[in-house]
């Protein structure tokens, strides 16, 4: 009876750090990031962030094809650290915030892609334009307590987007040839989880 006893607490000890980090965890803006880069006067990347946002990743460690993401970004808060680019970036000629507020990313399917990288499928809506992205994922890692008793867990989250195709057109040609800002996107996140 003591060796049956043992054997299932060895069995539920070894299963408790799968518990633990299985079910919903809820962004910790204190310690993510969600930043952009994009070509500027076809000489370099000016690099920004939104300062504001939220979300929620319900996370299957069983079957994480069954994992779920879904983000909310206030627009407004977008920051290049320059107000004047800032300001541009907020009026009706980019992001319109008074008209489309927030941005949004609402999974559809999440598929294995090596170890420890995902790929996340889902819907983006930028400037109320709502298109297919795929997040390139890596990450999560496992599940840990930091030194307050949280239960955190980790992930890196990359994808290019054309602006254009979120009628996010507005550009300026330079004399030399090509244009004052670039096509392309790069969005990067750096997420830390909070388990709910």
């Amino acid at each position: 009876m003591k060796t049956l006893v043992k054997s299932l607490a060895a069995i539920i000890t070894l299963a408790l750090p799968t518990f633990a980090s299985a079910g919903t965890w809820a962004i910790d803006t204190d310690h993510s990031n969600v930043g952009f880069k994009v070509r500027h006067m076809m000489v370099s990347n000016v690099k920004g962030e939104f300062a504001k946002y939220s979300g929620n990743v319900e996370i299957d460690d069983q079957d994480l094809a069954k994992s779920k993401v879904n983000v909310t970004i206030d627009t407004a808060s977008i920051t290049t650290g320059v107000t004047k680019r800032d300001e541009h970036l907020k009026s009706a000629e980019f992001f319109d915030v008074a008209k489309y507020p927030t941005i949004t990313f609402v999974s559809k399917k999440v598929k294995k892609a090596g170890a420890n990288h995902l790929k996340v499928y889902g819907f983006l809506t930028i400037h109320g334009v709502t298109r297919e992205a795929v997040l390139d994922v890596e990450g999560p890692t496992k599940a840990f307590k930091d030194p307050w008793g949280n239960i955190k867990r980790g992930a890196s989250a990359t994808t290019k987007i054309n602006r254009k195709d979120y009628g996010l057109t507005w550009n300026a040609a330079l004399e030399t040839g090509g244009v004052a800002v670039g096509e392309e996107v790069t969005i990067a996140l750096e997420i830390e989880l909070l388990k709910k």
